[in-house]
């Protein structure tokens, strides 16, 4: 049985999650230099067993896509290439760095954790891979 490997797609740092093999919760698994993504995916896809990969998608409040999606799209299309039998699916990414600050916050982190960039990308990529977890238990009750 898979896991579901979810993305945060950044320029600079890009934060991973996965789902446990019954996909039910959402962990974070690390965040990635944006340069050695790829390779990075290549050697965990070797070991894991991954049934989608769900992406970020970067929307703005108008709902039009933000400048990263620019970066992102071409991404994604390697992925595709390289991975055609792979579901890739996006999902919205909306507020997920407003939470993730907002949970550590709560969770007592202290301040200097809180400004850790990368920690907040593997957070937001664990609460998108939750929220389409969710999403998909939601549709499946209907």
């Amino acid at each position: 049985m898979g896991r579901f490997l979810a993305i945060d797609y950044g320029t600079k740092r890009t934060g991973l999650a996965v789902s446990d093999t019954l996909k039910i919760i959402a962990n974070g698994l690390t965040t990635v230099p944006t340069h050695s993504l790829l390779n990075y995916l290549q050697d965990y896809l070797l070991k894991e067993e991954i049934d989608a990969i769900i992406i970020g998608l970067p929307k703005q409040m108008n709902n039009e896509y933000s400048d990263n999606m620019k970066h992102i799209k071409p991404f994604v299309s390697k992925l595709e290439k390289l991975y055609p039998d792979l579901l890739i699916e996006y999902y919205d990414e909306r507020f997920t760095s407003a939470i993730a600050h907002k949970t550590m916050l709560e969770g007592g982190l202290k301040k200097k954790d809180r400004q850790n960039k990368a920690l907040v990308d593997e957070i937001s990529a664990t609460i998108i891979l939750q929220d389409y977890m969710e999403s998909l238990r939601m549709r499946n009750q209907k």
